[in-house]
């Protein structure tokens, strides 16, 4: 993987030409691509050729590869599906803009699930061919796992950065709802989409973070406070597999060897409520912001996803009112009884599923989506064939700082447990 960070360092001490992040690049799609899949469209030349002329700006080049339903002027936006085969937005999402803005140069777009669903694009996990990345956004975790892309733009709904990142073995950040702009990226559920990001480390992600949005995020300068963490199994923990399970006592050993005060943390049946809350305002949200594609393109969706906006037709405006009740409820609860900095909690149930019928099941994220709390996917696990598996960061709401430094704090627990 290439380190943003490490990448910079070496541009300014002039180790290195400003396009060599570039290079890297299309050395490793040249070699990966054919086999992974990650990308829809790459114009290596016009990254290449931008990266030289940047200058002065915080990412200085840096490519930058995009979810395929976040719009972009210069590359169509597909959103995965025929549908939009060919389309080609006028301007940019505001995330792209400012990212471009920050001095970061559009690598390519990457492979999404039809409309960021479930329906899995053709992307295969690098760590083995045979799997799958994840999703919806599959192409971005298996670009920055391949070396493709130092940094790569996803989104999550319910789980689709932090599942994948956890699959692929690198770092997945979803910030706080709404730290990122989703104005510009296809719609699927506007109070649960979130923008994030891949990247190689935890310091990547948060430097890249702070040098689009320009808040106080970087935590490459010094070494990450010690942090308390409370231990998470969640009403799901007989879903996590052995493995998962043996990775999750792994980590927080680490954890507790490097200095962090650790402790079990059951939560109350109101968050299992939360848990099925999301599901209904998901699929409520969904019905409507893809009215258009169901009422006049039906034939062209995929059968899964005509099924769910058919369902999703029949939940009722009283059912959805309540439903963002119960968040709201659970995200006051949460304040109130977690004492510690962060929650420690799986990423996913296990490595990721043989096959690439499924792009895997996000409920060990779900939860976190609706609270609109800060989630990082620290890898650094795997089962014994070698696979990954992620231990999810779960921060307070609008504390991404800390949340980013607790999971470098863990990231290098777990570097130290190793070795």
């Amino acid at each position: 993987m290439i380190s943003i960070i490490d990448v910079l360092r070496r541009l300014d001490a002039g180790e290195i030409a400003a396009d060599w992040a570039a290079g890297a690049c299309a050395e490793a799609i040249a070699a990966r691509e054919a086999d992974i899949g990650a990308f829809v469209r790459t114009d290596i030349a016009r990254a290449t050729a931008q990266a030289r002329a940047a200058t002065g700006q915080p990412l200085r080049g840096m490519p930058i590869a995009v979810k395929d339903i976040i719009d972009t002027f210069d590359m169509p936006t597909e959103y995965g599906s025929p549908i939009y085969a060919g389309h080609q937005p006028r301007a940019d999402a505001a995330l792209v803009a400012m990212a471009r803005r920050a001095g970061g140069v559009v690598l390519g777009k990457t492979v999404t699930t039809e409309f960021a669903y479930f329906t899995p694009g053709k992307t295969r996990n690098p760590h083995n061919l045979a799997h799958t990345p994840g999703g919806s956004s599959s192409g971005s975790a298996a670009a920055v796992a391949a070396g493709m892309a130092p940094l790569a733009f996803g989104t999550q709904t319910a789980g689709s950065v932090v599942r994948p990142a956890s699959f692929c073995g690198v770092v997945g950040y979803k910030p706080s709802s709404k730290l990122l702009p989703v104005t510009g990226i296809k719609c699927f559920s506007w109070t649960l989409d979130t923008a994030g990001l891949f990247a190689a480390t935890v310091a990547d992600a948060a430097f890249a973070t702070a040098a689009i949005t320009g808040r106080d995020l970087r935590i490459d300068r010094a070494t990450p406070a010690t942090p308390s963490i409370a231990l998470v199994r969640t009403h799901l923990w007989g879903e996590a597999s052995d493995a998962m399970q043996r990775a999750f006592d792994v980590a927080t050993r680490a954890a507790e060897a490097a200095g962090a005060r650790v402790r079990e943390l059951e939560l109350p049946q109101s968050f299992t409520d939360a848990f099925e809350a999301q599901d209904i305002v998901q699929n409520y949200e969904a019905n409507q912001a893809l009215a258009f594609e169901y009422d006049n393109h039906r034939e062209q969706l995929s059968a899964p996803l005509r099924a769910l906006l058919e369902k999703a037709g029949h939940v009722s405006s009283d059912d959805y009112d309540s439903a963002r009740r119960i968040a709201r409820r659970a995200r006051s609860a949460f304040n109130d009884m977690v004492d510690a900095d962060v929650i420690l909690t799986p990423s996913a149930p296990g490595i990721a599923p043989e096959g690439l019928a499924s792009t895997g099941r996000p409920i060990f994220n779900r939860l976190w989506s609706l609270l609109g709390n800060p989630c990082i996917n620290v890898p650094g696990l795997s089962d014994q064939a070698g696979m990954p598996l992620g231990m999810q960061i779960v921060g307070r709401f609008g504390r991404d700082r800390a949340a980013l430094e607790a999971a470098a704090f863990l990231e290098r627990a777990l570097r130290a447990s190793a070795a």
